[in-house]
């Protein structure tokens, strides 16, 4: 059962429905301010968390912040991927806290049970999204969050549909950087990645990314991946469904706590091999096709739809 407090706000959409059977909650908490009336975009901004309440407050603060200084209207969602230690109590109560902080920003916390994993976690966060543009961002803002405008900018400028962050183009710009073995293991894991995907890009699994909803919607309904491969997944259709995509360098920083361990990596070799599965089996074919229908107006020069076959590994 999903149960919905909303604070109205004009021209906004109906929130579309969680992917899953499982039970929801999604919380809105009046922003104390009146929506700005500006062109620039309405922006979502999300935060997945698993456990977070050790660092969340902080994290949130900065967001807000930021966020009420801008000069178009947001809002910013936390998406609680079935916690166990109040992550979810966490944000609801800091929201209510910190109303006047957060101004024209509008607050919203989705919360569900089991836990199901970062990539189911983005993608409730993107089909509940409300913005022209939605950007996920990791709890530990390892990529600072006034790198905004570098992954926001060139969708604002109708220039690309995906821009997402990497610390593979320009390595000066990482401060602190990954224990060597979990660096030389994200190399390697995008080794195979770009062999076992045709995918072009350095960097898929930095949390920084930034999304035209109307264009990209269809393809996180048709995406399927929970955990570690979603980045690719994500990627993956946008780019053989033709859309505008970045890959922008970003700041980034290591931070302690990191959730991503051997185990994380195992997931992500296996949903590689279950996407390339699916891709050959045609099974985002129709939301790719749903995809550039809704671009192809806006870009009448968009190519003809790239076939989504995984490359022979031989």
């Amino acid at each position: 059962m999903l149960n919905t407090f909303v604070h109205r706000r004009a021209h906004s959409r109906p929130q579309a429905a969680p992917a899953s059977l499982h039970a929801f909650t999604v919380r809105r908490w009046p922003a104390g301010g009146a929506a700005l009336a500006l062109p620039t975009p309405f922006v979502s901004l999300l935060i997945p968390a698993y456990n977070e309440t050790a660092r969340l407050g902080h994290t949130l603060g900065q967001v807000l912040a930021y966020l009420h200084a801008q000069p178009y209207t947001s809002e910013l969602l936390v998406i609680d991927d079935g916690s166990s230690d109040g992550t979810a109590q966490l944000a609801e109560r800091y929201f209510a806290e910190h109303a006047a902080q957060a101004g024209a920003v509008t607050t919203r916390v989705i919360s569900y049970q089991p836990n199901r994993g970062k990539g189911y976690a983005v993608r409730q966060g993107l089909l509940a999204a409300q913005g022209t543009v939605a950007v996920f961002s990791d709890a530990d803002l390892s990529t600072p969050i006034a790198q905004l405008p570098l992954v926001l900018d060139p969708i604002m400028a109708g220039s690309y549909d995906v821009v997402f962050g990497s610390r593979a183009l320009d390595r000066s710009v990482i401060g602190v950087r990954q224990p060597l073995l979990r660096e030389l293991s994200g190399r390697f894991f995008n080794l195979i990645m770009r062999a076992a995907t045709g995918l072009p890009y350095w960097d898929t699994q930095c949390g920084f990314k930034a999304f035209r909803l109307d264009v990209c919607r269809p393809l996180v309904e048709g995406a399927q991946l929970d955990r570690f491969g979603f980045d690719v997944e994500l990627l993956y259709l946008a780019h053989y469904a033709g859309l505008r995509l970045r890959e922008q360098p970003v700041q980034w920083n290591d931070a302690a706590g990191s959730k991503v361990g051997i185990w994380s990596g195992i997931d992500g070799f296996r949903e590689l091999r279950q996407l390339r599965r699916r891709a050959g089996q045609g099974h985002y074919d129709a939301a790719m096709q749903r995809a550039r229908t809704a671009a192809s107006p806006l870009d009448p020069a968009l190519p003809p739809l790239a076939s989504a076959t995984p490359p022979t590994i031989s």
